[in-house]
């Protein structure tokens, strides 16, 4: 992907804002998320600038809408191992604003790109998320959100638009997978995220309880897996992907032998996999994201329980998929990535818009994004403008209208299947995808059907 390309397209749809850049040259991409500096040149402005610690700044509303426009933010880590999923998600989402003509219905619609994440945490950041939050509420032209990539950063942010005077603010996300946004998880949730008693919170694809649940069972009915250990990065995706792992895991009669969260600080992970050695795992999940040191765990699962392909297995969620420097490293040929959608190569055997649009993206920028959830982030984009279309042009009327059953048909869908989001929040159809790295390809290995 070339950042005069993506220039030359946001400014088509009159981007504003900052976001990002990076590319993959896998031919099956997989799932992560999100960008960096390629939209804060795609909007012709400066470099952000950073403090004395090298961090950059959340962005603030310094640039007006034109004229009337909506505006629809995107809440994507710019920074850090997530920047070319990041940059793959905001080129579709600007992709599918521009074949819309740039309009819902008979408004007119802009894309304001924010960066959650920090470069001297090289990922999502509360304070950074928090700081958002505000600047959203803040922004009387924003209308939406689009993200955030990070279920973390959702918790924090979702409660504050819930509360927005003129609101609630809709926040649609392509990424999210942890339960407890929706649906009751952890405890408190998903209540707490919606003070006003108002749901202001959806998203596209399915969450961990299905997803964790779907690698325990490839597992044990593909793979033979009898013992197992199971890791978490300790943040709110890892911890509740690894839960549903772990559970699905002691249902099918695979022993967990452990279940502990690693250290992202730590230089490496030696200790950890030579404690468990002794008990003889045939299979390690990864319940995390790759951001949180996650090359360096493999390496060690590697070079203390053997290669992927061999004796133990090496298992992760969609948090280890779509990273070019995942897919390249050596260690890591052979494990197997669970992925809470449909990949590039399903999508382009849906013949209509799903196959269009995968074209029209290649077409657009040489080549396939680097994460699949780049998909979901353009059908998030074709969802909220269809609320907007059917909304009163208010915050509060575009989130009625997006819980009111509008739905985005099968003749129009980037993902190929018709799907709206139920009052709970979530979607109305659910896919997982088995994908499994070969050759420095992360590439569609099967489906797995969900319960």
């Amino acid at each position: 992907m070339k950042i005069n390309k993506v220039s030359a397209l946001l400014a088509a749809v009159a981007l504003v804002g900052v976001a990002a850049c990076g590319s993959s040259k896998t031919s099956e991409p997989a799932a992560a998320k999100t960008t960096d500096a390629a939209a804060t040149s795609a909007a012709g402005a400066e470099p952000a600038p950073t403090d004395a610690t090298g961090t950059e700044p959340a962005p603030t509303d310094a640039s007006a809408p034109s004229g009337d426009a909506l505006i629809i933010a995107t809440e994507f880590p710019l920074q850090g191992a997530s920047q070319a999923a990041s940059e793959s998600a905001a080129n579709a989402a600007a992709l599918a604003l521009k074949q819309a003509g740039g309009k819902a219905g008979k408004y007119t619609v802009e894309i304001k790109s924010y960066d959650n994440s920090t470069a001297a945490k090289g990922g999502w950041d509360d304070a950074t998320c928090a700081k958002n939050a505000a600047d959203h509420v803040a922004n009387a032209a924003e209308i939406a959100v689009l993200g955030p990539y990070n279920s973390g950063c959702a918790k924090i942010i979702v409660p504050v638009l819930n509360q927005d005077p003129s609101g609630p603010m809709l926040v649609i996300s392509h990424a999210n997978t942890n339960p407890g946004l929706t649906k009751k998880w952890d405890p408190g949730e998903p209540e707490k995220f919606y003070p006003t008693g108002t749901r202001n919170y959806g998203r596209l694809i399915a969450t961990d309880d299905f997803q964790g649940a779907a690698g325990a069972q490839f597992a044990q009915k593909e793979l033979g897996v009898k013992k197992c250990v199971v890791l978490n990065d300790a943040q709110t995706y890892g911890v509740g992907v690894a839960t549903a792992f772990a559970a699905e895991a002691k249902k099918l009669g695979i022993e967990v032998i452990a279940e502990e969260a690693w250290d992202a600080k730590q230089p490496n992970y030696t200790s950890l996999f030579e404690k468990v050695k002794a008990d003889a795992p045939d299979c390690v999940y990864l319940g995390g994201i790759n951001d949180n040191n996650g090359e360096q765990l493999i390496r060690d699962k590697v070079a203390v329980l053997g290669a992927n392909d061999g004796a133990v297995k090496l298992i992760a969620p969609d948090g280890f998929s779509g990273y070019p420097t995942v897919q390249e490293l050596a260690d890591a040929q052979g494990m197997y990535i669970t992925f809470a959608g449909l990949p590039t190569s399903e999508l382009l055997k849906i013949a209509g818009p799903a196959a269009d649009f995968v074209k029209a993206y290649q077409a657009e920028y040489n080549g396939d994004p680097a994460s699949f959830y780049a998909w979901y982030a353009a059908a998030a984009m074709q969802f909220l403008l269809k609320a907007i279309e059917a909304s009163d042009g208010t915050r509060a009327g575009v989130t009625k209208a997006a819980f009111s059953g509008i739905e985005v048909s099968a003749e129009e869908s980037v993902i190929g299947k018709a799907f709206s989001i139920g009052p709970d929040g979530d979607v109305t159809i659910k896919d997982m995808s088995i994908n499994i790295l070969k050759d420095n390809v992360e590439t569609y290995l099967k489906p797995w059907p969900l319960g």
